[in-house]
């Protein structure tokens, strides 16, 4: 793959610094990941120069005979992969995806519930400072504040009252399954639809560790970055008989010419994961998802919900005396990427948080198993305690270099 960013030499060596970054460090946000080089040369490929506004056959623009069949093909592969009756794969990005399905599915102002962002929801679940909380009529609802699992008997209350348009599911920093048969009951028994917004687990339903929502949900949303190990993306899910207003809400609803490098990228994703070893891989995640939480809890970390059953482990820092956007700038400095997180109830603003959200997809692309999650643990735990040392933090990083240098990214690339 060649680099031709070499001819703008002052942005090339920013470049190469994040490039570096990426392959020396650990990286343990659970919303990234390492995709193929098949995507990354799709996601740079000449579909790039093509406008294609309009949907297979029907485009505002010529040329398009070739390109159509390349997004069929991530059409019918997104169908068969989640078992859904259409796919619409042109949403830009997650929060697209989402407005889209609002659009289609609820006018303004009408009721939508969604999870509490402090318990783990998303910006485009109800927050007011999001389009979501501005344009409809959000209702909250949270996790137990003792087990800080959810609580349906308590969802199945609230929706009862409420009577909401939309029930959403589907969660940035939530560690167990989510049951969608219980919230189909719910959403039939108070006349709302059901959306699932699986964008973070979508990688684990595709591999099967993670019970499939295609049985309930009216519509899916997701990205096809994070555990499905695509192109930065979305794309939309739906029965039948919500297609047409699905693919309205897209275009002309909220955008115009879809990015048709992205969308062959986002075909290459898909069939990847039709793959055996996507099973494979998927189950790994989860394999040292659990493998890491115990490391964790053997260290006296407290861990919201006591562990996890997916790909991302929500960590609560006030026991050990640091918010989360200390500890993730001290592990900054050890080459260990994370993020600062809230927790439910947390006592902190969203921009300091008592919590750090940390996860396994991108560790397990490189081929980490277990034994490694025993090692990082104890790499993090070094790391916090020796937090104003910059000594030892920088005999950590080095440790850090050690054992991502057994587990390159692109091998023979970086030269």
């Amino acid at each position: 793959m060649s680099l031709n960013l070499k001819i703008d030499k002052e942005v090339f060596e920013w470049y190469y610094k994040e490039w570096r970054r990426q392959e020396e460090g650990l990286e343990l946000i659970p919303s990234e990941n390492y995709v193929s080089l098949a995507i990354l040369q799709a996601s740079g490929s000449i579909l790039t120069n093509k406008y294609s506004e309009g949907y297979p056959f029907k485009r505002y623009y010529g040329g398009n005979q070739f390109v159509d069949q390349i997004e069929l093909l991530a059409i019918e592969r997104a169908k068969k992969l989640f078992n859904m009756e259409h796919a619409n794969v042109q949403p830009h990005s997650g929060s697209t995806a989402n407005m889209a399905a609002y659009f289609a599915l609820a006018n303004f102002k009408d009721k939508i519930m969604g999870l509490n962002l402090q318990h783990g929801g998303h910006l485009t679940h109800g927050s007011a400072v999001n389009f979501s909380g501005k344009l409809y009529t959000f209702i909250s609802y949270g996790v137990d504040l003792q087990t800080h699992l959810l609580d349906y008997d308590e969802i199945a209350r609230i929706a009862d009252k409420e009577k909401p348009k939309i029930i959403v599911c589907g969660y940035t920093a939530y560690p167990r399954q989510i049951d969608f048969a219980k919230f189909s009951k719910i959403a039939k028994e108070c006349g709302s639809y059901l959306m699932v917004d699986m964008a973070h687990i979508a990688g684990l339903i595709a591999g099967e560790v993670h019970p499939s929502p295609s049985l309930y949900a009216d519509v899916i949303t997701s990205t096809t970055h994070k555990t499905l190990r695509g192109p930065r993306g979305a794309f939309i899910l739906s029965k039948n008989q919500y297609a047409q207003a699905i693919d309205k809400a897209v275009f002309p609803g909220l955008q115009g010419g879809p990015l048709e490098n992205q969308i062959m990228a986002k075909a290459i994703c898909f069939y990847e994961a039709m793959q055996p070893s996507f099973k494979v891989y998927a189950a790994q995640i989860v394999k040292n998802a659990k493998a890491l939480a115990k490391a964790l809890l053997d260290l006296n970390y407290d861990l919201i919900t006591g562990g996890t059953d997916t790909h991302l482990i929500l960590i609560d820092l006030r026991s050990k005396g640091l918010t989360g956007k200390e500890a993730q700038e001290v592990l900054d400095k050890a080459a260990i990427t994370t993020n600062k997180n809230t927790i439910p109830n947390d006592p902190q603003s969203p921009f300091v948080t008592s919590g750090l959200r940390i996860g396994t997809p991108a560790i397990t692309t490189r081929g980490m198993k277990e034994q490694e999650m025993e090692q990082i643990a104890h790499l993090i735990d070094q790391a916090l305690k020796n937090k104003n040392d910059l000594v030892k933090l920088e005999q950590i990083k080095e440790k850090v270099r050690k054992l991502t240098a057994e587990f390159p990214i692109y091998p023979n690339l970086l030269n």
